[in-house]
């Protein structure tokens, strides 16, 4: 793989990087991507497959990805992951294509002077500025499956359209069937508020990649005990009511925000668009019941019939 690194000061590019660390209310964002791809895939060829996995810092993304990865090798299925997280730390697996080959926060905040929220924008905005490199990265996999491994900054999608423009790439030059896997951590659901602020996050980002989707609820190891299977169930398909049964939220107290609370809460729920498949990463038959719902929205294997999960969730009654 060639590495690029910007050994000039891009004025533009900076200037949005330092921008964004204060982003003004209403203030509109736009980006320009490459209007040429290099290595684009025939019409007439079968599309590529792929999901993006999504999903806030330490929501188990990355274990996710790996353990997709091995339950495909088990199963003699070939898939890559690519990494699109230029911050992203060492691994014990290997990533087919990585970002940092082009790009890296760490060189940006050296040679740039940015912060970590400013170099991570300004690479994807490189990243934006040379799709050539993606394209011919990507060109020798038209047969197997891609999982993008995405950083966890919502604002990347949300404030500034670069995950959405990359989406847009991939669909319509590359020809990709995408789905997006959004990953929220289990131990969300012990605090009501916070597991419908991520739940509203994830409705976000539903909407704004306008991609099929799915969510996982991961690391439920991590609740046995907190919570009992019923109620857990709720959660899988929110509930605008547990926000007022929560016990995390102290009505005396929190007066101010319990009012913002349940409308978020009604919010998630009005839209009903938001429901989470329980996710037990070191489980092959959950891993096995994720990926058949991917298969599903991508159209990998038509006549594949789509599992259900597990009824048998492993916490306390």
């Amino acid at each position: 793989m060639r590495k690029i690194l910007p050994k000039f000061i891009d004025d533009e590019l900076k200037d949005h990087a330092r921008e964004a660390k204060q982003p003004k209310a209403g203030e509109a964002f736009t980006l320009q991507t490459s209007t040429q791809s290099s290595v684009l895939l025939d019409n007439n060829n079968m599309s590529r497959v792929g999901t993006m996995v999504l999903g806030p810092a330490g929501a188990g993304k990355s274990t996710f990805c790996n353990s997709i990865i091995s339950h495909m090798q088990t199963i003699g299925r070939r898939a890559h992951i690519v990494n699109l997280d230029p911050a992203a730390e060492a691994t014990k697996y290997e990533f087919t294509i990585d970002i940092r080959d082009l790009i890296s926060v760490d060189d940006v905040m050296e040679e740039m002077d940015l912060g970590p929220n400013g170099a991570l924008i300004y690479c994807f905005e490189y990243l934006l500025k040379n799709l050539d490199w993606l394209d011919e990265e990507i060109g020798d996999f038209n047969d197997e499956y891609l999982i993008f491994d995405c950083p966890g900054q919502i604002e990347l999608y949300t404030h500034i359209p670069v995950l959405p423009n990359i989406v847009r790439h991939l669909t319509q030059q590359l020809n990709f069937n995408l789905c997006a896997t959004y990953l929220l951590e289990a131990p969300f659901v012990i605090d009501s508020s916070k597991f419908f602020s991520g739940a509203l996050s994830a409705m976000s980002a539903m909407i704004l990649l306008e991609l099929p989707h799915i969510n996982v609820l991961s690391k439920l190891d991590l609740i046995k005990g907190d919570i009992n299977k019923r109620k857990l169930k709720r959660f899988l398909n929110p509930d605008a009511m547990l926000m007022m049964e929560t016990d995390g939220m102290n009505q005396e107290s929190n007066p101010k925000f319990l009012r913002l609370n349940q409308c978020i809460a009604n919010l998630v729920d009005d839209f009903g668009m938001v429901q989470f498949l329980p996710l037990e990463s070191n489980n092959p038959d959950s891993i096995a019941t994720i990926l058949s719902y991917i298969d599903d929205i991508t159209q990998w294997a038509e006549g594949q019939e789509q599992k259900e999960p597990d009824d048998q969730i492993d916490v306390e009654e």
